[in-house]
């Protein structure tokens, strides 16, 4: 067997190993399933205090993944760890559709050198 084809056959088994975060959730029902995270997160995802994460625009899957942290530990936040900690799989799904369908107000140029002033 040559290289790339080996090479190519890894990427495809390890590509199936992770397909359990699928960005599958949906919108209208994140939305809803959402409205916990809006005294923090915003309604738009945009918070206004910088306390707090904006999640409007993150990527799908690195929400899912946060989510998860929260649920099993691996992130150590108590306010986050009980927010997550009721929510199924679909629910992670759905919220993260949600968030992630928001546009984000996030500008990381304003006032950097080269950026708007």
């Amino acid at each position: 067997m040559n290289r790339p084809l080996t090479l190519m056959s890894f990427g495809a088994v390890l590509a199936l190993a992770t397909t359990p975060l699928l960005a599958n959730g949906s919108i209208p029902n994140g939305k809803q399933k959402a409205a916990t995270c809006f005294a923090c997160h915003g309604t738009d995802g945009n918070a206004v205090d910088p306390q707090y994460p904006r999640l409007a625009g993150q990527y799908n899957l690195y929400l899912q993944q946060a989510l998860h942290e929260y649920q099993d530990g691996q992130r150590n936040n108590p306010i986050m760890k009980g927010m997550a900690a009721t929510l199924s799989n679909q629910d992670i799904e759905d919220v993260a559709a949600y968030f992630s369908s928001l546009p984000t107000k996030l500008d990381t140029l304003k006032g950097h050198i080269g950026g708007d002033k």
